[in-house]
C-alpha cells in the first residue's frame, strides 16, 4: 500500500500543508513539529516525489468572493471585513458581483478554479445545485456568509434571521404598536426571507396580536419593495402604526414613500430596518434597524476559511461536517429616530 502525505500528516498530528512546508524546507513550523514529521516520514517509509512536492500545499494567496444578488449597501461592510482580514493574513481577494443570472456565477466560479484560488467565500444568495456541485469539484474550502446550503454541509457565518426579526418585532410591540405591517423578502427564499417572516409572525403570535394579511407585502429586499409595499398598505385602507422590513434598502423605500404621501416618520408611521448598513445612518430620519455585524462576519469568514484549508476538511457531502467552523453571529438593535412610542391605556 502506497504511503501518502496524508498518512504522514495523520501520524504526526499536523496538517498536510505543514508536512508540505517541512518537505519543501519552507518556514512556518516549530522545531518539535519538524522532528515529529520527519520521524513519521521515516517510520512510514514515505518518499515524496518531485511533482507532489510542487503541488501539495501550494498556495496562490488568493480568495475568491462570489456576491450574487447582493446590494452595494449590504456588501460594502462585508467586503471591508473580508479584505481587511485577508490582507492581514497575506491574501488577496478576487470579487465577482454576479447579479444577472446563475450562468454568470458558474462562469466566475470556473474562472476562480482556473486561477487556483485557495478558497471561496459565497455571500447571501441561496446556492443552486450546479453551483454546489462545481464548488465540490474545485476541492477548495468554501465558507458561506449570510446564507447556508440546504443540500451540502458547507460551513457558514450568519445571524439567526428568525430570532433577529422576532426581537425587532417584539421591540415594536413593546413600544405600544399593535397594527404592524410587514414587508418581507421573496416568498421562495428559504435562507433569509422565510426565517424573517416566521420571526415576525411568531412575535405577533406570542403577543396575541393577529396578523393582518392585508398589511403583509413580499418584495425583494430592494428600495422599490419599500415604496410598493407602503403604497399597497395605504391602498388597503387598513390602519397601521409601524412597518417592519427585511432590509435597510426596503426601509428607506418606505421612508421615501411616506414623504411622498405626506406621512411623517415616526409621528405617523414608525419604520424598522434590517442590516445596519451605512444608509441607515445617513437616512432622514436616521433609521432604527436590526444590526448584522457585517464587517465582523466578513473577517470571521476569512478566518474560518483558512482554518478549514489548514486542516484539509473539504468533504462537505458527509453527514458529519466541520460545523464547529459554522458561526451564528449575534444581532443587535440599533435605536435611532424612526420608531415612536405609543402610550396605551391599560
Amino acid at each position: 500500500m502506497t504511503v501518502t502525505i496524508k498518512d504522514v500528516a495523520k501520524e504526526a498530528g499536523v496538517s498536510i500543508a505543514t508536512v508540505s512546508r517541512i518537505i519543501n524546507k519552507q518556514a512556518g513550523y516549530g522545531k518539535m513539529t519538524e522532528q515529529n514529521v520527519l520521524a513519521a516520514i521515516k517510520q512510514l517509509g514515505y518518499t515524496p516525489n518531485a511533482l507532489a512536492r510542487g503541488l501539495v500545499g501550494r498556495e496562490t494567496k488568493t480568495i475568491g468572493v462570489i456576491m450574487p444578488k447582493v446590494s452595494g449597501l449590504f456588501s460594502a461592510k462585508l467586503l471591508e471585513g473580508i479584505d481587511k482580514e485577508a490582507r492581514r493574513r497575506g491574501f488577496s481577494v478576487f470579487v465577482s458581483h454576479t447579479q444577472v443570472n446563475e450562468g454568470h456565477a458558474l462562469k466566475d466560479l470556473q474562472v476562480f478554479r482556473e486561477k487556483q484560488v485557495d478558497g471561496v467565500i459565497y455571500i447571501s444568495d441561496e446556492l443552486t445545485p450546479p453551483q454546489e456541485d462545481l464548488l465540490m469539484d474545485m476541492k477548495v474550502p468554501v465558507i458561506l456568509v449570510a446564507t447556508r446550503s440546504l443540500r451540502m454541509n458547507f460551513p457558514y457565518v450568519k445571524v439567526d434571521d428568525e430570532q433577529a426579526m422576532y426581537d425587532g418585532t417584539t421591540y415594536l410591540i413593546d413600544q405600544g404598536h399593535r397594527e404592524i405591517a410587514f414587508i418581507g423578502g421573496e416568498n421562495n427564499d428559504a435562507i433569509a426571507g422565510g426565517p424573517r417572516d416566521r420571526g415576525f409572525r411568531r412575535a405577533m403570535a406570542d403577543a396575541t396580536i393577529p396578523v393582518n394579511e392585508l398589511l403583509i407585502y413580499y418584495g425583494n429586499y430592494q428600495f422599490e419593495s419599500g415604496v410598493d409595499g407602503l403604497h399597497a398598505f395605504l391602498a388597503s385602507g387598513d390602519p397601521f402604526t409601524a412597518v417592519a422590513t427585511v432590509s435597510d434598502e426596503t426601509a428607506i423605500g418606505v421612508l421615501s414613500a411616506c414623504w411622498t404621501a405626506g406621512l411623517s416618520v415616526p409621528e405617523d408611521v414608525s419604520v424598522l430596518g434590517y442590516d445596519n448598513t451605512k444608509a441607515a445612518v445617513m437616512a432622514i430620519p436616521p433609521l432604527t434597524t436590526i444590526s448584522q455585524p457585517l464587517d465582523a462576519m466578513g473577517g470571521r469568514a476569512v478566518e474560518q476559511l483558512l482554518k478549514l484549508r489548514e486542516h484539509e476538511e473539504y468533504d462537505f457531502k458527509q453527514t458529519e461536517t466541520p460545523h464547529s467552523l459554522s458561526t451564528t453571529m449575534l444581532h443587535q438593535l440599533k435605536l435611532r429616530e424612526t420608531i415612536k412610542r405609543i402610550n396605551r391605556e391599560v
